[in-house]
Parts: C-alpha cells; sequence; structure tokens
C-alpha cells in the first residue's frame, strides 16, 4: 500500500519535471525565434554600472558601487532569515525568540552605523 503512493507521488513527480522541460523549451525557442536581432554598437557594448566603458578606460571606477551592493546583500539576506521567523513565531521557544531579537538588533545597529558613517550617501 505505502509503495503504491510513493510510486505514485514518483510518477507525478516525473510527469512535472517532464513538462518544466518542455515548457523551458518551447519559451527558449520562441524568445529566440521572436527576438530582434539587429545588433549595434550601443546594443552590443557592456554595460558598465552607469560608466561609459567606450569613451573612458582609464577612468578609475567608484567603490560606492561595491559598498551599496554590499548593504544590499547584508540586508537582503537579512529578509531571508527574518521569513521563516515570521511563519514560525507562535512555536519558537522564548530563548530562540530573544536569539532572533539580537540578530535583528545586530543588524539594525550596523544599518545605523552605516548611515553615521555615510555609506548610505550616493554624493
Amino acid at each position: 500500500m505505502v509503495y503504491n503512493i510513493i510510486l505514485l507521488n514518483l510518477e507525478v513527480l516525473v510527469v512535472i519535471f517532464i513538462l518544466s522541460i518542455i515548457l523551458s523549451g518551447v519559451i527558449n525557442i520562441l524568445s529566440y525565434s521572436l527576438s530582434s536581432k539587429n545588433p549595434y554598437k550601443e546594443k552590443v557594448t557592456s554595460y558598465e554600472c552607469g560608466f561609459d566603458p567606450i569613451y573612458s578606460p582609464g577612468k578609475p571606477f567608484s567603490i560606492k558601487f561595491f559598498i551599496i551592493g554590499l548593504l544590499f546583500l547584508i540586508f537582503d539576506l537579512e529578509i531571508i532569515f527574518l521569513f521563516p521567523w515570521a511563519a514560525t513565531t507562535s512555536i519558537i521557544h522564548i530563548v530562540n525568540q530573544v536569539i532572533i531579537y539580537f540578530f535583528i538588533l545586530f543588524l539594525i545597529l550596523g544599518l545605523i552605523y552605516e548611515w553615521l558613517k555615510g555609506g548610505l550617501e550616493w554624493e
């Protein structure tokens, strides 16, 4: 009985996997065949974070782009860690709740530090 249920679930999984491969293939073929293919100089050049890579190859690159990117990654990962906590907050033990509050406090203090040091200023 259990073997039949597992086999049925496996068959459903295989069907979904095959359908997803077929769908992704159809989407790739349609996007390739329906897209316009008229490359010109501006279209095929690389885009480097707002800098023009053609006319300024020796110009130094601003570190602000990297700092903002790292800050985005840090606080984006914070949100990823907070989603499971929000979903299970009613069943988490109080000790673990306190640990999560310290985590949030630590990240808020980091944000305040960056704000006061001017890391979020773009000028």
